[in-house]
């Protein structure tokens, strides 16, 4: 089986009603991204970091996988496929996909704000005073700016890795603005097929080296997904 691997950002979750905040002014439902995104901001008000990510926690109860991430998932019938994911959604599990990677955490788990390789599962909110089994404040497991989380840099490796040995590697509804996920197209092999579905001009500069689809992510796997069967 030929190795696909498929990293995916905002713009495949926006379509199952997910917002991100690099569509608009930088705000992130109305928050800067520095408030909630931070260790600056939970350092300053942890109860205003708590509840947005619980609000982002239950509106994930409340969407479903689009068209995109089932076509991705029915890949592996044909694919070796891995999945690199900057988003912290669950939903290319929830649509039957069985490698992620997941760059930036998950919004579905929390941790210790004192030791991030202590995990739980988290379905529901976190409120002030919710504690880890060491006794410290539980928070969300995602990588915020700014952050150093050595978990995530060994999820990187693996990344990495998985890039390098691609056969075909398709990017779809991201920027490329964000590292490390922007780096690891520098590490595909020269004879791998690089394919991109984003509706918006990135400014990564792939010359011509990149097959690109300025489609969503649910159009351009569409019409995609046929090719790729060609090429299994």
């Amino acid at each position: 089986m030929k190795k696909l691997t498929i990293l995916t950002g905002a713009g495949i979750s926006a379509e199952s009603g997910i917002k991100t905040f690099r569509d608009g002014d930088g705000l992130w439902e109305n928050h800067s991204i520095t408030d909630v995104a931070s260790p600056e901001g939970w350092r300053k008000d942890r109860a205003l970091v708590l509840e947005f990510y619980n609000q982002r926690r239950r509106q994930l109860h409340e969407v479903e996988p689009n068209d995109a991430h089932k076509l991705i998932a029915d890949l592996e019938k044909h694919f070796d496929v891995q999945i690199i994911t900057q988003n912290i959604d669950d939903l290319h599990e929830r649509a039957g996909s069985s490698n992620i990677l997941h760059l930036h955490g998950e919004l579905f788990k929390s941790c210790s704000c004192n030791n991030k390789a202590l995990i739980y599962e988290q379905k529901s909110d976190i409120n002030i005073g919710d504690k880890a089994e060491d006794g410290a404040q539980l928070r969300p497991f995602i990588v915020w700016f700014g952050e150093d989380v050595p978990l995530m840099k060994e999820a990187t490796k693996k990344a990495t890795k998985k890039a390098k040995e691609a056969d075909i590697f398709l990017v779809i509804g991201t920027s490329l603005q964000v590292y490390p996920a922007a780096g690891l197209l520098h590490d595909i092999k020269d004879d791998c097929l690089l394919i991109v579905i984003n509706p918006n001009e990135t400014g990564f500069g792939y010359g011509q080296r990149a097959v690109v689809m300025k489609e969503t992510a649910t159009k351009g796997m569409k019409l995609l997904y046929d090719k790729l069967l060609n090429l299994a």
